[in-house]
């Protein structure tokens, strides 16, 4: 019977040291926070850039997966590389970091717009992440020739 009793307090001790870490990794779960959202007036009447910065002040990196919106059709995200762009399907928000959508870089396209938007507008688009709940963001629109002072 003794070796039962000490299988059964070794059992025991392992769900509890389980229980413990699995407490302790949520606090180091992803936050997410999203600043400096803005989109240029389109020159097109059927595509849109837009740019924002996702600041992650959590422990865990998480990746923003698809974006949403009721102004467009499609918005898909785009990672730049030199001269180079093309659709991404996931563009990683570092532990600690921030994914800096801008101009000449990595950025939102919104594609087959269902009507143009016009400076001083604000258009509402949904981020989906990996591991994060998604995030809702009213995304000014700006002049065509827009430049941020900072944030980007």
């Amino acid at each position: 019977m003794r070796p039962l009793v000490g299988s059964a307090l070794v059992a025991g001790v392992l769900v509890l040291t389980g229980c413990g870490s699995s407490g302790s990794s949520g606090s180091s779960a992803a936050k997410l926070a999203v600043k400096s959202a803005y989109m240029p007036q389109p020159v097109t009447d059927s595509m849109a850039a837009g740019f924002l910065v996702i600041e992650n002040d959590g422990g865990t990196a998480d990746e923003l997966t698809s974006v949403t919106s009721d102004i467009a059709q499609d918005v898909t995200v785009h990672e730049t590389t030199g001269q180079s762009m093309k659709e991404a399907s996931a563009l990683k928000v570092p532990a600690g970091g921030r994914l800096v959508l801008q101009s000449g870089g990595n950025h939102l396209m919104f594609e087959n717009l269902k009507r143009k938007p016009k400076e001083g507008e604000t258009v509402s688009l949904r981020l989906n992440f990996t591991k994060s709940e998604a995030i809702t963001v009213e995304m000014p629109v700006k002049s065509a020739t827009y430049q941020p002072t900072s944030g980007h």
